[in-house]
């Protein structure tokens, strides 16, 4: 995939949809592009953070552990990002992510997320209204989807 198709893609993620072109072409450019097979986990629940993850395609389900098993709360597909809560609040992550079909994922690294969120005073905003729109809205709306901007 190019360059300008990835920066496309997170242009549709709502954290970076008024971010500078040029910025989000950076993230994109310093950022991994990583794929997980059905069943390959992203990041398990209560490790440390170290990466947010903007899924480019697949579907990734949001799992917790409950009397020794893991249970679905929700599910992020594409155009979607996961992990950066954790990211944001320095806490361990609050789900397990598990690739539920083929996933092909952008890894955006803490230190590259913080880097565009240093430098793009904007997008501290967008991340602000995304939050605010996250608590106000309703997490969950009986389909088995939960918002995973909160997680």
């Amino acid at each position: 995939m190019l360059l300008n198709d990835e920066v496309q893609l997170l242009r549709k993620v709502p954290y970076f949809c008024r971010v500078d072109p040029c910025k989000l072409k950076l993230l994109a450019f310093t950022s991994d592009r990583v794929l997980y097979e059905p069943g390959q986990v992203l990041f398990t629940q209560g490790e440390s953070s170290d990466a947010a993850y903007v899924i480019l395609h697949g579907t990734v389900d949001l799992l917790t552990r409950s009397s020794g098993e893991d249970l679905k709360i929700g599910e992020a597909g594409c155009n979607s990002i996961i992990g950066e809560m954790c990211l944001i609040s320095n806490s361990l992550q609050a789900v397990t992510a598990r690739a539920a079909t083929e996933v092909e994922a952008l890894r955006i690294t803490k230190d590259t997320f913080f880097k565009v969120i240093a430098d793009n005073p904007r997008m501290s905003l967008e991340i602000s209204r995304t939050l605010a729109e996250n608590l106000r809205g309703s997490r969950y709306d009986g389909t088995n989807r939960i918002d995973h901007h909160v997680l």
